[in-house]
């Protein structure tokens, strides 16, 4: 089993800072993407930012300039550095992780998701 324990929510001011963090453990074999997701209340989850294995990062156009995702591959974590925070950022963040595990003998890939850590932007 796979276990995605998020941290680093919280309440903030509108301009500031959060960064939020995001470790993968279990059986692993290994990441292929790890990212991002938040949901508003009313309102459908949606891609924030996401890395690939090999670096390459994609992020949604409304967090663009202000969201950096960086991932350690060696502690099989993900963060996401989030500045000049606005009151429509506030979400619940999820972290999500397409990870290849070994099962009956050949590997596959799941995907996963954390419980979600709480992002509020104050006006």
């Amino acid at each position: 089993q796979v276990r995605l324990v998020e941290s680093g929510g919280g309440l903030v001011q509108a301009g500031g800072s959060l960064k939020l963090s995001c470790a993968a453990s279990g059986s692993i074999v290994s990441i292929n993407r790890m990212g991002w997701y938040r949901q508003a209340p009313g309102k459908q989850r949606e891609l924030v930012a996401q890395v690939v294995s090999g670096g390459s990062t994609n992020y949604a156009d409304f967090v663009k300039d202000r969201f950096i995702i960086s991932r350690d591959n060696a502690a099989n974590t993900v963060y996401l550095q989030m500045n000049s925070l606005k009151p429509e950022d506030t979400a619940l963040y999820y972290c999500n992780a397409l990870i290849t595990q070994e099962k009956l003998g050949s590997l596959r890939s799941f995907q996963y998701w954390g419980q979600g850590t709480q992002v509020t932007v104050s006006s």
